[in-house]
């Protein structure tokens, strides 16, 4: 996990340097720009991922996708971890009411739109992603705590 961290933020450092108009897609709320109608050479643009050993990220699509593919198996493993800890969470539950905390949500979701500039994460991806990890984590820890029956034992297969 901390390794995760910091090559998110070695390359926000590197990323970060780079500030042009796009910068402002960081942001919530997102600007207003017009729809671009180019037919562009691909690759378009400038690489924008730059490695400590000097060399650029990407040459191909595949490239692309195979780095995502690496990052979306960590980001699994991290949200399992994540789910484990929710589902101690609903230990510490007495009802079903209690399960549901809205401000505590909010909270969360607003602390990770506001540390988001910081690891150059766009807010509005911090933001629908972590409304989809509460919500979907509500749900969750509803079936866990009705799963256990008054005595606290599993009561369904």
């Amino acid at each position: 996990m901390i390794g995760l961290l910091v090559i998110f933020q070695a390359i926000a450092l590197v990323v970060a340097s780079s500030y042009n108009e796009s910068e402002k897609c960081y942001y919530a709320p997102l600007p207003s720009i017009p729809p671009s109608t180019d037919n562009r050479t691909i690759p378009w643009g400038e690489p924008t991922i730059h490695y400590a050993n000097g060399t650029t990220c990407c040459s191909s699509l595949d490239e692309v996708r195979d780095q995502l593919n690496t990052i979306d198996a960590q980001l699994l493993e991290l949200l399992s971890s994540r789910a484990a800890y929710v589902r101690e969470a609903t230990r510490f539950k007495a009802t079903l009411a209690a399960v549901n905390d809205p401000s505590r949500n909010a909270e969360v979701i607003q602390g990770a739109v506001d540390a988001a500039p910081a690891v150059h994460l766009p807010q509005i991806v911090a933001q629908v992603v972590y409304e989809g990890i509460i919500n979907s984590s509500v749900l969750f820890e509803e079936c866990i705590f009705n799963a256990y029956g008054d005595d606290c034992s599993f009561t369904h297969n």
